[in-house]
């Protein structure tokens, strides 16, 4: 089996040594996704914000691997404030409501960056 791992060029890629996408037969695991974009966290203090750009760069990372957010079994959401989980539940809902894979929310005391309030995680499935 072919294993491909595909970067997005983000700036921890290289010094972490991971990749924002791996992909293994019909299976593919999306990296940790934040609100960065071009270096910089984006919508601080904003977590609804954050989490649109978070599951927009998780969707796109799907895409450049050639599935969909349709193929998603799993995802994970990472939160620093869990008295605003009801706002990064419902972005949840808006890319995944009709797909419905098995989820997780945790709250975390913090992220990489202290502007970062929320980080999302896939696992996905091609479909036949």
């Amino acid at each position: 089996m072919t294993v491909r791992r595909i970067g997005s060029g983000g700036p921890w890629e290289d010094v972490v040594g991971y990749s924002r996408v791996v992909v293994a037969g019909s299976q593919a695991w999306v990296s940790g996704c934040t609100a960065t974009v071009d270096g910089e966290v984006v919508h601080p203090g904003d977590v609804a914000a954050q989490a649109r750009v978070a599951f927009g760069v998780l969707v796109d990372a799907l895409e450049s691997a050639g599935l969909t957010a349709a193929d998603v079994v799993r995802t994970r959401m990472y939160v620093t404030d869990t008295s605003r989980w009801e706002e990064v539940g419902r972005v949840h809902g808006e890319v995944f409501g009709a797909v419905r894979p098995a989820t997780a929310m945790i709250g975390v005391a913090a992220l990489l960056h202290p502007d970062m309030l929320v980080e999302v995680e896939a696992d996905a499935v091609k479909s036949a």
